[in-house]
Formats: C-alpha cells, structure tokens, sequence
C-alpha cells in the first residue's frame, strides 16, 4: 500500500521521491508539514496529489489579509426555526487541509489554525468539536515576498514536523511533467489508493516499532547540541525531540523495519529540526548556514552502537 501511495503521487508530483517520502512519514506519524519554496514548483500540486491518493475528506483555504479565525474553525449562526445557535463547520474540518500562503493573514487568524493542530479540536462559543481523525495540515509559504505577510513567530512554526523545500525539477522530469499535463494526467483524474481504515492501519502500525533508549538518547544528544550551539538564537525544543523520535519511526517503518536505527534519526533529523532554529545577526553576517551547522552537529553526536 505504501508503495501504492508513492507511485500515485509521484505520477502527478514528478523527480521528488524524497519530499513524497517525508510527507508520508508525517502522515503515518500524525504530523503537519510547512512548505517553503519559490512559486511554481508544485506545493499546491503535491498537497492536491496526497489527497487525491486517499479516499479522505479535502478542504483548502487560499489565506489573506481579510481572512477570519471564524472562516477557519466555523461559526455558531443562529436559527430562526428551531431559534438556536448552529455550528457551521469551517475549512479546518476535513482529514488533509492545505492552508496555503500562510503567512499572508493576520496573526489571530494564524493562532486559531494552529492550536486546532495542537489540540485536534475547535472551541467555537465554548463548544469543542473533534477534528477529523486523520487530520493533516499542510501549509505553505513563499520566502521571496514580504510586502503584506506576517511570518509565523518560532513558537508557530514549532507545530509543524517538518519544514519542506520542493526545489526544482531536472529536466529530463520537467518535460515529462509538461507531458504529462498535455496528457491530462493530473490530479484531477487520479484514483485513491488507501481509505480511511487503511490509513489507521498503518499509523498503528508505525508507532509499534521499537526505538530503544540507546537511540532516543542519541536523538537527544542531537537536540542538546543546538541548544549549546552559540550561532543559534533558541535551541531545538522539547516537542522537537518528540518529532524527531515518532520521525524516525515512521521511516523506519516505511523502510521495512519494526525498529529504529540511528540512520532512521539522521535521515529525519534536517526536515525535522531545520525550522526550529534561528540564526543569530552574528552568524547571519558571518554568512552562517542552519542546514551547515546542523549537519556539523549531527556528524558530532555519539552514534550508539547498534545490538
């Protein structure tokens, strides 16, 4: 199934394997992604191919300046007939949202989007509403424009699992993709693979495999460094350490694996930790790079032995 799943998105979202492969470890580990690329090289399109693979609700929110907390959780609205107050469920109430162009609305229209990731609810006039179960956000954002945005603050972007970069396609894939299009096979007429069931099925399935304490510990020594790093403004979080061990879980379950190895840590560690750190105007200066100093501090982790 899981082989399924990175044939049928990888028709339509082309020469990526590596970015399908970690929006899967986020699905299986319950975890929300944040895209941060250029225009035009296939964030909508990658969101669109995951839940056109699932039989799985889909809703989209295309965020501006105007946007509302309320056009994101729902609102109560009054009933003239049965003269009572109705909720009128939102965007967020679906299995796989993208919230596209996140940092374009207002800070309090952000916040209401991120502690339904948190909580995996809404509280709408002292009400609480279950999301959805799976339930996925998949946000994305353009580095390159700064008139009329509000970056997320680093308590924000620390919701997500994994902060993604798509990049540009070669170009023997680039025409295909062209091909593709001229071929109408898209999004559109893609088929699912894997319904609901399935789907809970195989998050059940990743968070039984084993990671032993010898590796949870190299995880943390990993997240330890960062904080003892003095070019980064605030270390890796708690709740990143959390991230990175259910990562590596699901990757080694998508590796064929019951259990986790240091390499599965590793593998996940850059996507994981990446967005979580901050330069400091020193090292921005000096013309420091995070993936650079994180690379340097995961070759400097005591790797356990393996038994």
């Amino acid at each position: 199934m899981i082989d399924a799943l990175k044939q049928q998105i990888g028709s339509c979202f082309i020469g990526k394997e590596e970015v399908v492969e970690n929006v899967l470890i986020c699905l299986l580990s319950g975890g929300h992604i944040l895209i941060e690329d250029v225009p035009g090289v296939g964030k909508t399109t990658l969101a669109k191919a995951l839940a056109g693979s699932l039989d799985l609700s889909f809703g989209r929110i295309q965020f501006t300046p105007d946007t509302l907390p309320g056009d994101v959780t729902g609102v109560s609205i009054y009933n003239m007939k049965t003269q009572a107050f109705e909720y009128r469920e939102g965007a967020i109430m679906r299995h796989i949202l993208l919230a596209d162009e996140i940092n374009r609305t207002s800070p309090k229209t952000q916040a209401a989007l991120l502690e339904a990731m948190e909580e995996g609810s809404v509280t709408v006039d002292g009400r609480t509403y279950d999301l959805p179960d799976p339930f996925m956000v998949i946000a994305t954002q353009n580095p390159i424009e700064f008139i009329g945005t509000y970056p997320l603050p680093e308590a924000s972007v620390d919701r997500f699992m994994m902060r993604l970069a798509i990049g540009y396609p070669d170009q023997a894939r680039e025409v295909q993709m062209v091909r593709n299009q001229m071929e109408e096979k898209n999004v559109r007429t893609m088929q699912p693979v894997c319904d609901n069931t399935a789907i809970k099925k195989l998050k059940a399935a990743a968070a039984a495999v084993s990671v032993t304490d010898a590796v949870i510990t190299y995880a943390d020594d990993i997240v330890r460094l960062t904080r003892a790093e003095s070019r980064f403004v605030l270390g890796a979080s708690p709740r990143a350490l959390l991230a990175l061990v259910r990562a590596a879980k699901a990757k080694a379950y998508l590796q064929g694996r019951d259990y986790v190895k240091p390499d599965d840590i590793k593998a996940v560690a850059l996507p994981v930790l990446h967005h979580r750190l901050t330069l400091t105007p020193e090292a921005r200066i000096a013309g420091e790079k995070v993936d650079a100093l994180l690379t340097a501090l995961i070759l400097k982790a005591k790797v356990p032995m393996e038994k």
